[in-house]
Formats: C-alpha cells, sequence, structure tokens
C-alpha cells in the first residue's frame, strides 16, 4: 500500500510538472509584442467560410510576417499566435497549447496586415483577426448570436489587453467583411440589405462602447458571386431572387458613406470551382482591403471600387457609365476566361436576352441591343453554369478598370466591376 501510494505521488508531481512546464511553454512561446506608447490599429475580418480562408491553403510564413512587421502585426491576444480560429472559445485555447494548424488557412487580413504595416510608421501595431462562421446565414451571425458575440469580445479582450500594456491608443477603424453565399443559395426569405445596414449600426455602437472612439467603425467589404449555388437561379429570369444579395453591396456601396470596397470574388480560382478562394486571392483580397484601410486612416476620398453610376438610353442601345478608380476601362479575357458578351445582358419582361454587342471607352460601356431597352433590366456577372463557381465557369465578367498596371504588390491590384442587377431606371438618366 505504501508502495502504491509513493506510485501515485510520483506520478502526481511528474503531471504537475509537466503542467508547469507547459505553461511556462505557453507563456514564452507567445512572443508578447510591446505596445507601450504605440497606437494599435485593429482591424478584424467578419463573416462565413471566405472570411475564415476555407480549403485556402496558407502561403503566409506566420514567422516571416512577423518578422517582416518588425513585430507589428498581432492576434486579439496581442501576441503573434495566428491560426488557431475555432467556433468554439475552448477549441481554440487548445489549438494554441498544442499548436494545431492542421485548419489554418490564407485569410486576407494576412496580406491586409503586411500591406498596412509597410505604408505605416513604426509606432504603428495592426491587430488582427478572424470572427464569425462558416455556412451561416447573415440573420445568424447578427447581434444577438453566439458568432457575433465572440466577435466583440475578441475585439473587447484586445483593447483591454493592448490598454493593459499601455498602448497610446486603441481604436477600430474598419471591420473587413466576408459573407453572403449562405443568403443566396439557401434562400431565407430576409431582406438582406436592412441585415446588412442593421449590421453596420450594431457593429458601430458595440465596438464604440469598447473603445471610446468618436470616429465610425467602416465596413470593408467584397460581393458574394455565388448566384449558380441556388438551385432555381435562371440567367433569363427577369426576377432574379440570387442578385438580391450581391446587389445590396452595389447599393450601399453607392449609397452609404461608411461602405467601402474591396472587390468581388468572382475574378479569382474557386477551389474545385465550388465557393471557396484559394490562397493567393486571399492573399490578393487583403491588397485591396488595405488600399481602403488606408485610405480611411489616413482620411482620404472614400474607395467605392468599379460601380455603375449611370444608364443612357440612346435608339436600341444602353450607355452605362462607371466611377473608375484608374482608367481606362479593360474587357480582360486572361484573368477571367470570357462570359457571353463580356458578362452583360439586357433583359425584358418577358425574360430574353436582347444584348448583340459591347463597346467599352475610357469609362464607359456601351450595350448594343436588337430592340428598344426601355422598362428592361441591365445586368452584370449574372451568368455561369450550374453550382460553378470562379473565374472560368462560375458566374463572371470581364469588366475590369487599370488600377494594376500602377499597383501591383505583388499581385495587380485591379478593381473589376462589381456584379450588379439593375432597372434601367434605377440609376440617374
Amino acid at each position: 500500500m505504501w508502495h502504491d501510494w509513493k506510485k501515485a505521488r510520483r506520478w502526481w508531481l511528474l503531471g504537475l510538472l509537466v503542467l508547469v512546464a507547459v505553461m511556462v511553454y505557453i507563456v514564452l512561446d507567445a512572443r508578447k509584442t510591446d505596445v507601450c506608447g504605440k497606437v494599435v490599429v485593429c482591424i478584424p475580418v467578419y463573416g462565413q467560410s471566405l472570411a475564415l480562408g476555407e480549403e485556402a491553403v496558407r502561403i503566409t510564413d506566420f514567422d516571416e510576417l512577423v518578422e517582416k512587421s518588425d513585430n507589428r502585426i498581432v492576434t486579439e491576444n496581442i501576441d503573434n499566435k495566428f491560426g488557431y480560429f475555432d467556433n468554439s472559445s475552448f477549441k481554440q485555447y487548445l489549438k494554441r497549447l498544442i499548436h494545431y494548424r492542421k485548419r489554418s488557412y490564407e485569410l486576407s487580413i494576412y496580406g491586409m496586415a503586411e500591406a498596412l504595416t509597410q505604408q505605416l510608421g513604426s509606432d504603428t501595431v495592426i491587430c488582427t483577426f478572424p470572427g464569425g462562421q462558416g455556412a451561416t446565414q447573415l440573420a445568424l451571425l447578427s447581434k444577438g448570436t453566439p458568432p457575433y458575440e465572440r466577435f466583440i469580445n475578441d475585439i473587447a479582450k484586445a483593447c483591454r489587453l493592448a490598454q493593459k500594456g499601455k498602448c497610446k491608443r486603441f481604436f477600430v477603424p474598419a471591420v473587413c467583411f466576408m459573407q453572403g453565399e449562405s443568403d443566396i443559395a439557401d434562400y431565407p426569405n430576409t431582406d438582406y440589405h436592412q441585415l446588412l445596414v442593421q449590421f453596420k449600426e450594431d457593429i458601430n455602437r458595440d465596438i464604440k462602447a469598447i473603445t471610446g472612439q468618436s470616429e465610425p467603425v467602416r465596413i470593408i467589404t467584397y460581393q458574394a458571386n455565388a448566384l449558380t449555388r441556388g438551385e432555381h437561379f435562371r440567367a433569363l429570369s427577369y426576377d432574379c431572387h440570387e442578385t438580391r444579395v450581391p446587389q445590396s453591396f452595389v447599393d450601399l456601396l453607392l449609397n452609404d458613406t461608411l461602405f467601402w470596397a474591396s472587390g468581388p470574388t468572382y475574378p479569382y480560382p474557386a477551389v474545385r470551382e465550388v465557393v471557396h478562394i484559394d490562397g493567393p486571392s486571399q492573399k490578393q483580397m487583403g491588397h485591396l482591403e488595405a488600399l481602403s484601410a488606408l485610405a480611411i486612416l489616413r482620411h482620404s476620398q472614400r474607395i467605392t471600387g468599379l460601380l455603375p453610376t449611370s444608364f443612357e438610353l440612346a435608339d436600341s442601345d444602353v450607355i452605362i457609365r462607371f466611377s473608375v478608380p484608374c482608367p481606362p476601362l479593360v474587357l480582360d479575357t486572361v484573368q477571367v476566361s470570357k462570359a457571353p458578351n463580356y458578362g452583360f445582358s439586357v433583359i425584358t419582361p418577358d425574360c430574353r436576352d436582347i444584348t448583340t454587342g459591347i463597346i467599352v471607352d475610357s469609362c464607359a460601356v456601351h450595350i448594343l441591343c436588337s430592340e428598344s431597352p426601355k422598362d428592361c433590366k441591365v445586368r452584370y456577372a449574372v451568368n455561369g453554369d450550374p453550382m460553378k463557381s470562379g473565374n472560368q465557369h462560375g458566374p463572371r465578367g470581364n469588366l475590369r478598370d487599370s488600377q494594376g498596371n500602377v499597383i501591383s504588390a505583388p499581385y495587380p491590384l485591379h478593381n473589376w466591376a462589381y456584379q450588379f442587377d439593375m432597372p434601367i431606371n434605377s440609376l440617374p438618366q
């Protein structure tokens, strides 16, 4: 019996030593960043699977990311332990504990943070991390849901730890937003536009209550382009339910000053041509996010991307004028495989496409029609093979600007036109 007690005691002490060693390892391995006297700029990403990088093979080397940024990119824990996201806070803690990165994907925010640290001074630290939940409609990611509350709690944790480290200031100038595929494909019968406006209002109210900042929190938004994932999708249908979600992004970028652009997903390869863009595409999206983030920080002109701003009827033609960040407009069939009429269509109330040709000039597109387009809907990137996504066979168009000719980091950062579906009389004539 004495022998058994000594043996149990020995195992107990060994277990205690292992526990102490693990805890010491965690503390030493955390590589906490010194934020004393520095400004901590927090720009996380929120949404569903694309926000979490699902299926995007990671190309970012975390050690290199930290080294290149001079230790100025941190997580919500104000450390450099990236790649452990989980829907469960406990599971996320365990992943950090044992360095489990089997589901550590490429996130757009890695590229965004890297680009920002190259442009901002050494007194600025970028805090970034993902939030949300895959395959989830926006109503189930809104205020009061577990994913939303976890996201807000992570922002509060980051703020608390940064202030504990005596940072000069902690604030959230923007949140990157990547969500919408489930609201297209699942037909939830909700008002996506209103939900997104409410999300903007809630996130502003809740973040300001944490940070005490006076400036608004902008939403840097991509655009979901998963029309063909909807089983009822018909490109020629005059009332196309699936376009309501992507059109909401266009309407808000046109009319709401708190929405800023990154870009649509259709110009990029989709893994297995399903939904998720690949690692290099996530990186490229991150550099586009960085352009908006930097403009926000420098109080520059709002970046809205490549959007239609007016329609004009000329006999049997429709002239669409665009806000073009960097002229001229280009029809690119290299990065994106050629779509019918380069992605443009004019749909009559009786569900016919009357488009016969496309002419592009510096800032406008002329759509040639076989008859009068009066009372028609003008569309872009409303096409694609059933259940396909991405730049080869998914819903797509070939229109971009020429920004990538002057900004390349290391990818050409062109602005591709946002997908849209609009009545001709919905924009100024």
